[in-house]
């Protein structure tokens, strides 16, 4: 049994790779990677696969048994993009796909969505067995900022009292390596959140109680986000795509009560508070 990680050198894909050598042999483990010396530390073998080379795709997937799609970090390439890595599996015959999608794909007013829609789309086409990995938001998204946020003494977002089910990295890795090694998996669409929803104004409440500094949250419009986010030094298209998310939570786009996740890993998912502490540590 041979399993490939695509990004395998990305943030996920790392975690991915790490819980799998917990469950299976590391000679079993393929990650496919744009550079293969950027994987050196994953103590797996490693494959050039880059998205834009689909030459370098059929060959890579040579001998894998399932094939872990993860999504590509490229909004607006991402079509043409999986749509090589579907195609290169199907002439390399490879027998099962899992790929990590949108939570609520279909419904999801993000605009990240229709990529991942027309991804699904291309999975069922192909006629390759496979599993749907709908991935809410990490934690992480809003972490990440967390350092800035207590250095300026306020949380900024535009995302108003609107609820957010992220989950850590580390809960949808674990998801993804239960599927990958388990059974009973194929056609299904998992629709994974976190356990307990919060809000921005929660956070920044969280990090206050963790730093013992008072940090509000500060709600902005979408444009004046956008427009902060800009001024940090953010690409102004990936600032007013990062301000248009906050405005579509507020909406209540990544907000989900089920319990899908915990219940495929076999476990709570990891609480706010401590995504919050790796953070600031």
């Amino acid at each position: 049994m041979t399993i490939a990680i695509t990004g395998a050198t990305g943030q996920l894909g790392r975690i991915v790779i790490n819980q799998l050598k917990a469950k299976i042999p590391a000679e079993q483990i393929v990650a496919l990677v744009r550079s293969p010396e950027k994987a050196a530390d994953l103590g797996v073998e490693a494959r050039v696969f880059d998205y834009d080379k689909p030459e370098t795709l059929e060959p890579a997937l040579s001998g894998v048994d399932k094939l872990l799609l993860i999504s590509g970090s490229e909004i607006g390439k991402r079509i043409d993009q999986h749509t090589a890595v579907i195609n290169a599996a199907k002439a390399a015959g490879v027998p099962y796909i899992a790929y990590t999608s949108l939570l609520n794909a279909t419904e999801n007013t993000l605009s990240l969505a229709p990529e991942h829609v027309a991804t699904e789309e291309l999975l069922a086409d192909s006629g390759i067995p496979h599993t749907l990995l709908r991935n809410g938001w990490y934690t992480e998204n809003y972490t990440m900022s967390l350092p800035a946020a207590v250095e300026h003494n306020a949380l900024i977002g535009a995302a108003g009292d609107g609820r957010i089910s992220s989950a850590s990295r580390v809960d949808y890795a674990a998801a993804a390596v239960a599927v990958l090694t388990g059974e009973g998996h194929v056609g299904k669409a998992y629709e994974l959140s976190g356990d307990s929803a919060y809000t921005l104004i929660e956070l920044a409440a969280e990090v206050s109680k963790q730093t013992g500094k008072d940090i509000p949250y500060v709600n902005m419009s979408e444009a004046e986000y956008a427009a902060a986010l800009t001024q940090a030094g953010l690409p102004e298209g990936f600032a007013a795509a990062l301000a248009s998310f906050d405005a579509e939570a507020s909406k209540g786009a990544l907000y989900d009560d089920g319990n899908t996740l915990s219940g495929l890993i076999g476990r709570p998912t990891t609480p706010l508070s401590d995504v919050v502490a790796a953070a600031l540590a």
